[in-house]
């Protein structure tokens, strides 16, 4: 699959895990219910990391290709940074609020991405008009939070909502580390090997919340799917996408994931959609449309092929 800029594929691909992540926040919503945030993260990635390794075993790829060694400390950090903490705490943050309220505040990956590019990607770096965005993004979500604390001061859907937005600013910081890191590392690679060793350290946290654990099928099937597609499948996607189209692009998946989020939290869950929310959702979303509107590509600063495009 080639990376190239005039290629249909990545924006295939962006819109296959926009879709794919948009019910994640429903599945979530109903696998907590029932197996907490700690054990949620264990079967999720047990599920994504054995769907993983089958397709890998199937095509006859390693897991973790020769240099393993040499990526088990990268793949630590990947399975905190954009999986282990993230999870745990829109999982956590989903018990207080709706899944619908998650994924918007989760849409500000793109925002917290936009900020820390400017130092670390300096060939990425937005422009004044991308921080305009920013800051519009932002003021969405005071819109969003402002009448739940006007109403109940600092309660436990604020906290909901604080975590969530600890596990977007979690997955911006592991964006842009993936992409300065590790690239040219097979996308197949990074995918399993990240979620092996997120389901391995994983398991200390979800050992003391077993015997809390109340199995229904619905619940588990949900989780297992959130496993599989919304882990593996997407992760696939996600790197790939990244590959192709650059840190900031790629996290603005979540323009597209709150619409359906809050779709499905409504029409299945039955949660309430307020005029707050929608114009928040709208803020929000407009913010992050201007933080990645970009300049015509230049020569100097357009991306080399990559050998970790899948």
């Amino acid at each position: 699959m080639s990376s190239g800029r005039g290629s249909l594929l990545p924006y295939a691909a962006f819109v296959a895990l926009a879709l794919i992540w948009g019910v994640s926040f429903l599945f979530i919503k109903l696998g907590v219910r029932d197996m907490g945030p700690t054990v949620l993260v264990f079967v999720r990635a047990t599920a994504g990391a054995v769907a993983l390794v089958l397709l890998m075993r199937a095509m006859r790829r390693p897991v973790f290709g020769g240099d393993w060694k040499r990526r088990l400390l990268p793949f630590a950090l990947m399975a905190v940074l954009n999986a282990i903490f993230p999870w745990a705490a829109i999982a956590w943050g989903e018990e207080r609020i709706t899944s619908g309220l998650a994924s918007i505040l989760n849409a500000t990956s793109t925002l917290w991405t936009a900020i820390l590019v400017f130092w670390i990607l300096p060939a990425e770096r937005p422009r004044a008009l991308n921080y305009v965005g920013v800051l519009i993004g932002f003021a969405g979500v005071v819109v969003l939070v402002l009448p739940d604390i006007a109403s109940h001061g600092v309660s436990g859907s604020f906290v909901g909502v604080v975590a969530v937005l600890l596990a977007a600013f979690s997955y911006a910081i592991a964006a842009l580390f993936q992409r300065t890191r590790l690239r040219g590392m097979s996308v197949y690679e990074q995918s399993a090997g990240q979620t092996v060793v997120t389901a391995a350290l994983s398991i200390p946290f979800a050992v003391p919340d077993l015997p809390h654990f109340h199995f229904a099928w619905l619940s588990f099937l949900a989780v297992v799917a959130l496993g599989v597609f919304g882990t593996g499948a997407a992760y696939l996607l996600f790197y790939y996408v990244m590959n192709s189209l650059g840190a900031v692009r790629a996290v603005a998946v979540t323009l597209v994931v709150p619409v359906t989020a809050v779709f499905w939290g409504v029409v299945l869950l039955g949660e309430s959609l307020s005029v707050p929310t929608v114009a928040g959702m709208l803020i929000v979303l407009g913010g992050i449309v201007l933080t990645n509107l970009r300049r015509s590509p230049r020569p100097q600063a357009a991306l080399a092929r990559d050998s970790a495009a899948a």
